[in-house]
């Protein structure tokens, strides 16, 4: 697994901010909008393509990629989709992409011109595929929906094996929370240390974790309000960090 972003459209700063976070040359603080890479029995798969899609593929040095998976529709998720032509290119085929309803009816407003009937030469090539909260197959890799609330807006967390991702959770319902136990590797969102009104702020991530109890935390979607990494990871139990840019781990 590689964070390909940790951050947020929340809180961006704008360019005259001064904070420790934005003033800081430690690249862990340094975080592009949220989004992971999995690598797993020779698939490759990214969960969310953001406005930052392309420099983070091109980061990561990543050469083939076989399915988008997206959380939900907001803007922050799904802006950079445009750039999986590369990949269409590369491996002519049609880029599979899985999605809800609301993700798919988002993505033909904002790519309208990649769904048309009169395909233009070098558009993106998608093949959209619905997906409901029911575990689902992307290309060989087993998914489990985890269905969270951002606020009032139902969002996905997936869970691939002990390794789950949620982000952009302010509350998550008591049959969806079973889907998350047992995982050795959670990944969770927190925003800031303050209340927000539709994400989980540290205090309720760490509370989450503590009824969770997965063997390993990482915490992503995170905001500059939070502070900054080192700063933060003193705050942090044993087992529970933050996620940076690039972070790769191994669930094996």
């Amino acid at each position: 697994v590689t964070f390909l972003g940790t951050g947020t459209s929340q809180g961006i700063p704008v360019i005259a901010c001064s904070c420790e976070v934005c003033r800081s040359v430690d690249e862990k603080d340094k975080r592009l909008r949220s989004s992971v890479l999995i690598e797993k029995d020779g698939k490759t798969i990214v969960i969310d393509t953001g406005p930052d899609f392309r420099q983070q593929m091109l980061r990561a040095g990543v050469e083939r990629l076989d399915a988008v998976v997206f959380t939900h529709e907001h803007k922050d998720h799904i802006a950079g989709l445009d750039d999986v032509r590369a990949f269409n290119f590369k491996a002519n085929r049609d880029m599979p992409i899985y999605g809800t309803a609301d993700v798919e009816a988002a993505l033909k407003r904002e790519f309208h011109y990649a769904f048309g009937e009169a395909s233009y030469p070098g558009v993106p090539r998608l093949d959209f595929r619905r997906i409901t909260n029911n575990p689902f197959d992307a290309e060989g890799l087993d998914l489990i929906p985890i269905k969270v609330w951002h606020y009032k807006m139902p969002v996905f967390g997936f869970r691939i094996d002990d390794f789950v991702y949620v982000t952009d959770a302010k509350t998550i319902d008591p049959e969806e929370k079973e889907k998350m136990k047992g995982a050795k590797v959670l990944v969770l969102n927190a925003l800031r240390k303050q209340a927000h009104l539709s994400h989980l702020n540290l205090k309720e991530a760490l509370n989450l974790v503590e009824e969770l109890n997965p063997e390993q935390v990482y915490f992503t979607h995170i905001s500059h309000l939070l502070g900054s990494h080192s700063e933060v990871e003193k705050e942090l139990p044993s087992g529970v960090n933050l996620a940076y840019d690039g972070l790769k781990i191994s669930l094996t």
